[in-house]
């Protein structure tokens, strides 16, 4: 393939490149010398789950590699520790290192449903940044003024309205930037949130004689809101480790207008061939390519199926969790999603309940004191329990 049809794959979907002149020059003598270049991106594990907005940028890493790129995946497993402070309106709750270990470990076990594996270099910023002296982390700070620092908008922001802002806060830029330096990287992907904190990479890189570092950034794909952020703490993600029929019928709730960003930014899918399809049919469409991704076509196939048979046949699903009751009775509605895991937690529950989203055998329940029988709960749209 070409510099330039490698250009065309690897500029969509993405939001700004510094610089794309230059991103060019690596990739031809790359293509030349037939040595790959080090693709970086960097994950803090601060949350369990990889979701769709992850997914945007894990994409473009997958491009890399089947462009012939090494790509690592570098868990900020030190840096997690210190907390990013990029749009964040106050200190971040600081984790534990079990607690960023765990979520490490999942990371592993779910980026691969993307990346090549053979391709990828999972990386830890701790291997580096563990080690370095007082002396280090004291010269690391010669890389960045205090007006630098205050010149981002979120730091900005803060300042301005007498909000606490840690020197630990000051550090985290540095020490992403560090890890560029440690990789030697000719690219990095990141966020277009995190332009400061990949612009450091570049300015230590040249500082410190390397080549400076491509950067690409990626849109922050919109939550099924359609206006939020996809996170798991607003409750509008579609995490790539659902069951595939979740994954379709949440794709399937998106509005007209967010379906064609999300075409954009999670597929290949020729743009102007669903710009001419009807949205009911490019919807389905797009439902089928992202459970493929992270399933199989067949798997697709019949989560469409089960879609069909709930939302256009009114009929319950083929299969779906049961749940014993215990003899005796003594549980509420609440306890039953909560322990059936249909619901995340008692707070969930209840404002389902209060929201009349919760029916059973098709009657919309009222309240808490409704006695559990022999029958099926349905939870929202999508979510059926079996009680038995």
């Amino acid at each position: 393939m070409s510099v330039k049809e490698s250009l065309k794959i690897l500029v969509r979907g993405t939001t700004e490149i510094i610089d794309t002149e230059n991103l060019q020059k690596k990739l031809a003598a790359s293509d030349q010398s037939g040595k790959p270049l080090v693709i970086k991106a960097g994950f803090d594990p601060t949350a369990p789950d990889i979701h769709l907005g992850h997914v945007v940028l894990l994409r473009k890493l997958r491009q890399f590699q089947d462009l012939g790129h090494d790509v690592y995946f570098l868990i900020g497993d030190f840096t997690a520790q210190v907390g990013d402070p990029t749009g964040r309106d106050q200190l971040r709750k600081k984790l534990s290192r079990s607690e960023i270990e765990s979520n490490a470990q999942t990371y592993r076990q779910q980026v691969f449903k993307i990346l090549d594996e053979k391709r990828t270099k999972v990386v830890f910023n701790s291997e580096w940044l563990d080690g370095l002296s007082s002396q280090e982390i004291v010269e690391l700070t010669t890389h960045a003024t205090v007006a630098q620092m205050l010149a981002r908008a979120d730091f900005k922001k803060r300042y301005e309205e007498g909000k606490e802002i840690s020197i630990l806060e000051f550090l985290y830029p540095l020490l992403q930037g560090y890890d560029s330096v440690q990789l030697k990287a000719d690219v990095e992907l990141g966020g277009n949130d995190q332009k400061f904190n990949l612009l450091m990479g570049r300015q230590m890189q040249e500082t410190l004689g390397q080549s400076p570092q491509v950067v690409m950034m990626t849109p922050l794909l919109e939550g099924l809101d359609g206006v939020k952020k996809m996170s798991k703490s607003l409750d509008n993600y579609i995490g790539i480790n659902e069951p595939p029929d979740e994954i379709f019928g949440k794709i399937m709730s998106v509005s007209d207008e967010l379906m064609y960003r999300y075409f954009e930014f999670l597929t290949d899918v020729d743009l102007d061939a669903v710009r001419r399809m009807h949205p009911k049919e490019a919807k389905l469409k797009l439902a089928a390519e992202i459970v493929t991704q992270f399933y199989d076509a067949g798997t697709a196939v019949r989560a469409q199926g089960e879609f069909e048979k709930i939302f256009s046949q009114r009929e319950l699903p083929s299969d779906m969790p049961e749940y014993p009751l215990a003899p005796g009775g003594g549980q509420s509605v609440i306890d039953i999603l909560v322990a059936a895991n249909i619901v995340a937690s008692k707070k969930e529950g209840r404002r389902l309940l209060d929201q009349g989203a919760i029916s059973f055998d098709g009657n919309k329940l009222e309240g808490e004191d409704w006695v559990p029988e022999a029958g099926v709960l349905k939870v929202g749209k999508r979510r059926f329990l079996k009680l038995l």
